[in-house]
């Protein structure tokens, strides 16, 4: 992949990163029983607001060093699809002007299908831990 893509996907995986790990915070910070209660409003078990704090703060820390990026890109892309078609897509797009829309939990979940298709190389974990696959599947294909 070319260094410009590269730059590219980094960017991504950092703002992805940085946005999910804030999201997965404040659901701790705002007191997760709460996020509970919502989730069994919904109609999704309490139990489920702890993992899904947990994949968005620890999968957004994982996401900006870049360690396990397509493994966290797929978790926090199901994450979206659940979002997306259980609590915000009766809303709409663009929102009600009582909750948004899914517009941004749209764009996430095209950014995490992203990483999860190309990963992330780029100053991350990864990259120092699998150095050698790397260069090993790119003196096989020259």
């Amino acid at each position: 992949m070319n260094r410009t893509a590269e730059i590219g996907l980094l960017i991504a995986r950092i703002v992805l990163g940085l946005t999910f790990a804030i999201h997965g915070y404040d659901k701790f910070q705002g007191g997760i029983g709460n996020v509970g209660m919502w989730f069994d409003s919904m109609g999704i078990p309490q139990f489920m607001s702890y993992i899904v704090a947990i994949v968005e703060l620890v999968g957004g820390l994982l996401l900006i060093v870049g360690l396990g990026t397509r493994a966290i890109g797929a978790l926090l892309a199901i994450t979206m699809v659940v979002a997306i078609f259980k609590v915000k897509l009766a809303v709409g797009f663009t929102g009600n002007g009582e909750m948004a829309g899914y517009e941004l939990d749209l764009a996430l979940l095209a950014m995490s299908v992203m990483l999860v298709l190309t990963g992330s190389r780029l100053l991350s974990v990864d990259q120092l831990l699998f150095k050698s696959d790397a260069s090993s599947k790119s003196s096989i294909s020259s």
